[in-house]
């Protein structure tokens, strides 16, 4: 069965553009479109919705406020951010509001699906390289605070190859394949470098990862 998408944007070249790409791929299916968070809400009684694609910057609600009102009504429907590159400040708000992560406009068709299938397995992948922007706005001195106090933590070989292939966006069943070793154990490696860097996510373990120096861009 197909997954349902929505696209919440107010340029219709980018939803038209979105739209064509994602209906390449037979597991999906735009359901929906709508120019605002306004517009969106009121879609979400009348369809099964599997995720979101949301733009920021919009009139009469932007991104930021739906991502609120779905928080406070408990809808638990994956969010993934749409964004441009002078976004940054609203973009990291947005994942801290519960985004699954986000994408630039002019994505290409590869990150847009690996991007949609993580999000739609609960995962949040946030690239290396766009995690480096997000550090240097004011998240960037929590995660600094964090590393001073984890200064004395080092991580295994084992669990800095597994924080390296989550870096890249494998999932705990490739991981596991690839090191011979069960998804149990991978797990069990995960909250192990979870505790060490003082984290609870893989976004986080990966950011805090890279500015360690344990992750090379």
């Amino acid at each position: 069965m197909k997954k349902n998408i929505l696209i919440v944007d107010d340029h219709l070249v980018v939803r038209e553009g979105l739209k064509l790409i994602i209906e390449t791929n037979e597991s999906y299916q735009v359901i929906g479109e709508a120019e605002n968070g306004q517009e969106a809400i009121d879609l979400l009684p009348l369809h099964k919705i599997d995720l979101i694609l949301l733009d920021l910057n919009m009139p009469i609600m932007n991104g930021l406020d739906t991502i609120q009102y779905l928080n406070q009504k408990q809808i638990d429907i994956p969010v993934i951010i749409l964004t441009t590159y002078n976004e940054d400040d609203l973009m990291v708000t947005g994942i801290r509001l519960g985004a699954k992560g986000y994408l630039l406009k002019d994505t290409n068709r590869d990150d847009l699906f690996r991007t949609i299938e993580a999000a739609l397995r609960g995962d949040t992948l946030i690239k290396p390289e766009i995690m480096m922007k997000i550090l240097s706005l004011k998240e960037r001195s929590r995660l600094e605070d964090i590393e001073n106090k984890q200064e004395k933590s080092t991580l295994t070989e084992k669990e800095l190859f597994i924080i390296r292939a989550v870096s890249k966006g494998y999932r705990n069943k490739e991981i596991a394949f690839d090191m011979g070793i069960s998804e149990r154990t991978v797990k069990a490696h995960l909250t192990n470098i979870y505790n060490k860097l003082n984290v609870e996510s893989r976004s986080e373990a990966v950011s805090v990862a890279i500015k360690k120096g344990d992750i090379t861009l």
